[in-house]
């Protein structure tokens, strides 16, 4: 099972892209998600930008280091 949340500021993880959705959960704005496989096996869903959502396709990399926003490797 995975979490879907927003990233948080602090947080670091690396892992490989399973998944790609999008939806206007709120009626009016588009939000973008990738499902992430990490390193120990736990997935996880997170809110990412339009254009990384774009350019990111199942089975890349997306690093997310303390204090920057995620980005694909």
């Amino acid at each position: 099972m995975f979490k879907s949340r927003k990233i948080g500021r602090d947080e670091s993880w690396e892992g490989i892209v399973t998944n790609k959705s999008r939806g206007m959960l709120d009626g009016s704005n588009m939000y973008h998600f990738v499902e992430v496989r990490l390193a120990d096996g736990e997935s996880m869903k997170v809110r990412i930008g339009r254009r990384l959502w774009k350019s990111v396709e199942v089975d890349d990399r997306i690093v997310k280091g303390p204090g920057s926003d995620p980005a694909k490797e």
